[in-house]
């Protein structure tokens, strides 16, 4: 902070408004022109993307050219034992069965022994980098070296819930708005047919929470993701029941259009009116768009095998990859993709069968997904990110299941500009807690926001009187992990 110079009360136009301020009130002037200077900063007349003072979704530039431009979060909701698939631990191994030392902070019954568990798979090399991945992946490996590993992923809660929103939000109070929420805001979307943050779940349902994940919280829902369906009709209500004619049907849109105008001058603080208004006429966009957007039908033999499209058990998950790419190919900012419905990487028991099972029906789509984006020149301005709200425990639960683990996990990302091939972050040597480079998750929105060309801490919204930023990072000491990148910006 620049030295303010010494006030001269005899000649008071030498006295600027930030020294009064600093030398009335016993000190509290000093405050308050630090809140306003904040202010000013976050309003600065840059092209960025501090604050959108207007409802729309826009497309913006970020504070800086960023190497990515959209982000698609597999969401894998359960919680993927790190241990059994990216994080090998002979120790683990060779104990197994011991009684562990420390007493783990077991969340649900069937752990009272704190006997260790050693994982029933064998790890191997995989890609030129020689990244360490349990044969459990069948094809995983194939992409070893397009992927950044992190090994040291710290949430803050074990029920899953908690650990869902934090995934989402960055920390566990529900309510705030997710990161796609904050993306679409800052950015905006680059088709104004389409929204900016899209949801593909499983047609049978979401996991417990999942619905959570793509909330706008306290910012208008004009932000939040909107759910496309991989089975029926691509967006539920988009259409009417029975057939119009479309001179009729854009008659009664136009007409719509000018009462909600009227509407909105009469309520023009009321931010809930807009956004809904905003929402049909984007729904009016999508009529003409989605359903296209999102046809398969063209799409080759070879580009369906490769996310497994062609079997039973892998065509659900695979075809919601291949929409993400559809979409992100179409100027979409955020796609949120779940595995499956319920908790299906929730293996309090058999643990063996579960996982086997999980990979089985996900591994070809997300290696398809991340190959294709490579081959069509998008995964460099693409991110794409792997991982649940949390880890497993290293003790047994049931004889052959782990309990949630909030101190340790793993992610993957892939493109966006981050290391290729590498690994980042390490356990214990059981794999109960991370000790090194530990990885929050608001570390994971600083990071990919950096990556999009974004300062975490300058992306804000006014809320409750404050401006609230995408990290918090006063609270939740968000950092941006510039050893993950391969070339960190200068914002």
């Amino acid at each position: 902070m620049e030295k303010l110079a010494t006030v001269n009360f005899q000649q008071p136009e030498l006295i600027s408004r930030r020294q009064m301020l600093t030398c009335s009130g016993m000190g509290f002037g000093a405050v308050a022109a630090a809140t306003l200077l904040q202010a000013d900063r976050l309003r600065g007349s840059d092209a960025s993307v501090s604050l959108r003072p207007d409802l729309d979704a826009l497309p913006r530039a970020g504070h800086v050219p960023g190497p990515a431009k959209a982000v698609i979060q597999l969401v894998m909701t359960g919680g993927p034992s790190q241990m059994d698939l990216l994080d090998p631990k002979p120790v683990l191994n060779a104990r197994h069965d011991e009684v562990y030392e420390i007493k783990i902070d077991a969340f649900q019954n069937g752990s009272k022994p704190n006997k260790l568990l050693g994982t029933p798979f064998k790890f191997q090399k995989a890609g030129r980098c020689g990244m360490d991945m349990s044969d459990v992946f069948t094809h995983l490996p194939q992409v070893a070296d397009d992927i950044c590993l992190v090994r040291s992923l710290v949430g803050v809660h074990n029920n899953h819930t908690e650990g869902i929103v934090n995934l989402a939000c960055g920390k566990m109070f529900i309510g705030r708005p997710t990161l796609g929420a904050w993306i679409s805001y800052g950015l905006g979307t680059e088709n104004q047919n389409l929204p900016a943050f899209v949801v593909l779940r499983d047609p049978d349902g979401y996991s417990t929470s999942g619905g959570l994940m793509s909330k706008s919280g306290w910012m208008p829902a004009l932000y939040g993701g909107t759910e496309f369906n991989t089975r029926g009709p691509v967006v539920d209500n988009l259409r009417a029941a029975r057939e119009v004619p479309a001179a009729v049907s854009r008659t009664n849109l136009e007409f719509l259009a000018q009462l909600n105008e009227r509407h909105r001058r009469q309520f023009s603080d009321d931010l809930e009116l807009e956004t809904r208004i905003k929402n049909y006429e984007l729904a009016a966009r999508m009529q003409l768009s989605a359903t296209g957007v999102l046809d398969l039908a063209g799409e080759t033999e070879a580009t369906r095998r490769l996310y497994g499209l062609d079997r039973a058990e892998t065509a659900s998950y695979g075809t919601r990859c291949l929409m993400a790419r559809r979409l992100v190919e179409q100027g979409v900012r955020f796609v949120q993709v779940f595995s499956e419905k319920g908790q299906p990487w929730d293996h309090h028991a058999g643990l063996e069968k579960g996982l086997r099972d999980m990979c089985r029906k996900t591994d070809p789509g997300t290696v398809g997904l991340i190959q294709d984006l490579k081959q069509r020149g998008l995964l460099d301005s693409t991110i794409v990110i792997w991982s649940g709200e949390f880890g497993r425990m290293p003790v047994a639960q049931n004889a052959d299941g782990r309990d949630h683990n909030k101190r340790a996990g793993c992610m993957l990302l892939a493109g966006g500009g981050f290391k290729r091939g590498f690994t980042y972050g390490e356990t214990d040597d059981v794999g109960y807690t991370a000790v090194q480079n530990p990885f929050s998750v608001p570390d994971m929105f600083a990071t990919v926001l950096h990556q999009l060309g974004i300062d975490h801490r300058r992306l804000v919204y006014k809320h409750a009187g404050r401006y609230e930023s995408a990290t918090d990072d006063v609270v939740t000491g968000a950092n941006v992990h510039s050893q993950i990148i391969e070339t960190p910006l200068r914002i």
